[in-house]
């Protein structure tokens, strides 16, 4: 009898309505209901969940999902799948020994590592997979890029006051828009590949020269800028510039801006403030009518000094479009493929009986996990919190 009951379900697998404003993906899409709960796990649904994505309640439940309220989600499942990051009350109602996977960002949201410790979540952060050949498909960062780039453009070239295309009228040819793409990861990448489809004019910078071949093959004219370095660092992302470097990155930049219609920024530096590569000065250098589209738009700041989070503000007769969550904007195709990537570090993360396995041998799963049982185990965050010295200190 208790091993029947035992089968009747392994992990409940919960997946909570999220609760930041705007947000319209979910974390687990109906195929991923459907896979385990076909292994005999317990999918414990939020009601509502699914709404912003498309995706019904009855949706949900006609491939093996039990629907729920979200104190139920929180506290009855031993394995919490969420976008956002958990507030303090959601935390506290998790079951003991209960584990999380999210988009955490530990080495910004330091306060909430320590919540994490003292409720002794086991916790996985989807922002630091490693970016390695063998976790591509777990990479949630890219797939969730890939939306923000397409976005970005698509929100540019509808606040231009101008076609994006070279076109011949009745009027006389019409010049296409030229477009400046800040940062070749994959956001910036995405953004170049949609700006040519669209017709415009592209060139992009970045601070790492490896990415020059990879904005050429879309089209894109790479700028150069002699800063004397280059800052190409683990894992495919750019190094945090000196002060130097970057003064010589703003001006370089601030004279191909004054003749440049749109600008699409998207640098970033992990754990780090994004770094301010559009001053005012620059702003007001260009045209009346241009646009800045800051994919790099916080709380703590943005590519450009005039953004602002959320907002689309215009300064000098440019308007700015501070981003903060555009793959939402796509929730339909944002939600499937996070749920993608999902199942895909799930793998890693269940064993063939259905529990919870915690390798530490796995690179991947050493690198994504950011508590267990009260410790603080990601080494970035460990530096950031000061509890270990940086290399080369």
């Amino acid at each position: 009898m208790a091993e029947a009951a035992a089968a009747a379900h392994k992990l409940t697998i919960g997946v909570p309505k999220e609760s930041v404003q705007g947000e319209l993906r979910v974390a687990l899409t109906p195929d991923g209901v459907k896979k385990y709960a076909g292994a005999g796990h317990k999918v414990l649904i939020e009601k509502g969940a699914g709404k912003g994505a498309s995706i019904s309640d009855e949706a949900f439940e006609a491939v093996g999902a039990t629907i729920g309220t979200g104190k139920s989600v929180w506290s009855e499942s031993d394995l919490i799948l969420s976008i956002h990051k958990p507030n303090e009350t959601d935390l506290a109602a998790m079951k003991k020994d209960a584990a999380i996977v999210a988009f955490l960002q530990p080495m910004i949201n330091l306060d909430l590592v320590k919540d994490l410790q003292k409720h002794k979540v086991t916790a996985f952060s989807m922002d630091a997979i490693p970016r390695t050949t063998r976790a591509q498909y777990m990479d949630a960062l890219s797939s969730q890029a890939t939306i923000a780039g397409y976005k970005a453009v698509l929100l540019a070239a509808a606040e231009l006051p101008k076609f994006f295309p070279l076109l011949t009228t009745a009027a006389g040819n019409i010049p296409p828009a030229k477009v400046l793409v800040i940062g070749a990861g994959v956001a910036g990448l995405m953004a170049i590949g949609t700006a040519k489809r669209l017709g415009a004019v592209v060139e992009a910078y970045d601070a790492r020269a490896v990415v020059k071949e990879q904005v050429e093959s879309l089209g894109g004219r790479f700028v150069e800028i002699d800063t004397g370095a280059d800052l190409a660092g683990a894992g495919g992302y750019a190094k945090e510039a000196t002060e130097d470097i970057l003064a010589k990155q703003q001006a370089g930049l601030a004279a191909r801006a004054a003749r440049t219609d749109v600008i699409i920024s998207t640098a970033a530096v992990p754990g780090r403030k994004a770094p301010l590569l559009v001053p005012a000065s620059t702003v007001e250098q260009m045209q009346p009518g241009s646009v800045i589209v800051d994919l790099a738009a916080s709380e703590t700041g943005g590519n450009c000094e005039l953004s602002e989070p959320g907002k689309t503000v215009v300064k000098h007769g440019v308007t700015i479009i501070g981003a903060t969550n555009l793959p939402s904007t796509v929730p339909v195709h944002g939600s499937l493929m996070y749920s993608k990537n999902l199942q895909n570090l799930l793998a890693l993360l269940i064993d063939e009986n259905g529990q919870l396995k915690i390798d530490m041998s796995d690179e991947i799963v050493a690198g994504t996990i950011i508590t267990r049982d009260g410790e603080l185990l990601h080494e970035g965050t460990k530096q950031r919190m000061g509890d270990t010295p940086a290399k080369g200190a």
